[in-house]
């Protein structure tokens, strides 16, 4: 199934006040990675409007990143299976820096496209190889605590990130913004080189491994469940500005104001999620499609007043801010042997979907409405209560057999000798 290449560097010889500072350095690392990624969102008039472009086409800038990003996670951890993972971290967020430096700079829109399209490999190579580290920072026992530190990095990229993106824009323009997120990547570079120790690579994941990981019940059902949601999420949600503008009427303070709610509900639905999901997995993805599903389809029509539509802002928050957990969970109950494997197909799936999200919401925005565009999300998140109605079924008639998760990557990779 891997290669081992090197023995686990002894994490106990670390004193625990580097340790610390290194798991931040990942965390900050994986902020300015999402910030970046989603920054458009709050800035997506002002940037259309700037090269002229309606806000379908503006949604290009979503569309680019997760598409990159899903073909860089595989790519990245195969081609640099055996890099020193420090210096790849390193060279990956001064991509990100320049991308932000390049869209500020931008003097046409096709500009903006070729950073998003650096941010996107960035994303995928990143996410990849950062997921998996803390085990290699800080001693066993402190593991699970500094995984979830650095998993926090993606609803605070909603809480802090967005809105503060969104309020420098509205104060100073959309290039400060990006100038703010470039300068902001470049201390992250500053802080990685010098906290992070070095990290040669401890085992090398083959293709072999990606083909069975796929032939498992559990990741075919957790790619199922994550391109639902996903697809309705990112579908509407990239438009939830332009939305707030015209049936709303909502300024640019008061869209600051809810997309700070929304995030920081997202916060406590990702705790919510990630407790849930682990007593019933089943319902812990159902109830953020439903969450979000409920949200989309009222927001065209209760979100005429501000009560309402931050009311809903923050259902959608809550439900939404679930759904990485779910699915990453999932992932990694399909494939307990191969953690960066689970990893590689978590990342690619769901920058894959995102970016189909944006351009599948983007044409329903440029040839229906934005209203049209909330409606058809919706029907798509209330999918997800058939295949997990259908997983959960054959679920509960195969415990008698055996486990559903990660068998057949048990029968189809076997561990190399070095394991």
């Amino acid at each position: 199934m891997s290669t081992t290449v090197s023995a686990r560097p002894d994490v106990t010889s670390r004193t625990p006040l580097r340790g610390r500072l290194a798991v931040l350095s990942v965390t900050l690392g994986i902020f300015a990675v999402v910030t970046t990624e989603i920054l458009p969102i709050g800035l997506l008039t002002p940037i259309g409007a700037a090269f002229g472009v309606a806000d379908g086409t503006a949604g290009l800038m979503m569309t680019m990143p997760g598409l990159l990003a899903a073909v860089a996670a595989p790519a990245v951890t195969l081609a640099t299976a055996r890099a020193d993972r420090r210096l790849m971290l390193g060279a990956f967020v001064l991509l990100l820096a320049v991308a932000n430096f390049l869209t500020a700079a931008a003097t046409s829109y096709w500009v903006v496209l070729v950073a998003r399209v650096l941010v996107g490999i960035t994303i995928g190579g990143f996410w990849s190889i950062g997921a998996g580290l803390a085990g290699r920072l800080v001693p066993a026992r402190r593991a699970a605590r500094a995984t979830a530190v650095i998993f926090a990095a993606v609803p605070l990229g909603s809480v802090l990130g967005v809105p503060a993106g969104t309020l420098i824009g509205d104060l100073a323009g959309w290039r400060t913004a990006f100038v703010t997120m470039g300068l902001l990547s470049t201390g992250v570079l500053a802080l990685l080189l010098l906290t992070l120790p070095a990290l040669p690579p401890e085992r090398v994941t083959r293709p072999a491994v990606l083909r069975a990981l796929l032939r498992a019940p559990g990741t075919r059902f957790a790619l199922l469940m994550t391109f639902l949601v996903v697809l309705a999420h990112f579908g509407t949600y990239t438009y939830v500005t332009p939305l707030l503008r015209e049936v709303t009427h909502a300024g640019p303070g008061m869209i600051t104001g809810f997309l700070l709610a929304y995030g920081a509900a997202g916060v406590v639905g990702n705790f919510l999620g990630g407790a849930l999901v682990t007593r019933r997995p089943h319902l812990a993805f159902v109830a953020a499609a439903a969450t979000i599903a409920a949200a989309t389809a009222l927001l065209p029509v209760l979100g005429r007043s501000g009560a309402g539509a931050l009311a809903l802002l923050v259902l959608w928050g809550l439900g939404y801010g679930a759904v990485p957990v779910c699915s990453q969970t999932w992932f990694a109950r399909a494939a307990p042997r191969a953690p960066e494997a689970a990893s590689v197909l978590f990342t690619a799936s769901f920058q894959a979907t995102i970016a189909a999200g944006a351009l599948a919401g983007g044409h329903v925005v440029d040839h229906a409405s934005l209203r049209a565009v909330m409606w058809l999300g919706a029907a798509t998140a209330a999918l997800v209560v058939v295949p997990a109605a259908a997983h959960f079924v054959r679920t509960r008639a195969g415990r008698a057999s055996g486990p559903l998760f990660g068998d057949t990557l048990r029968r189809g990779a076997r561990p190399s000798s070095g394991r």
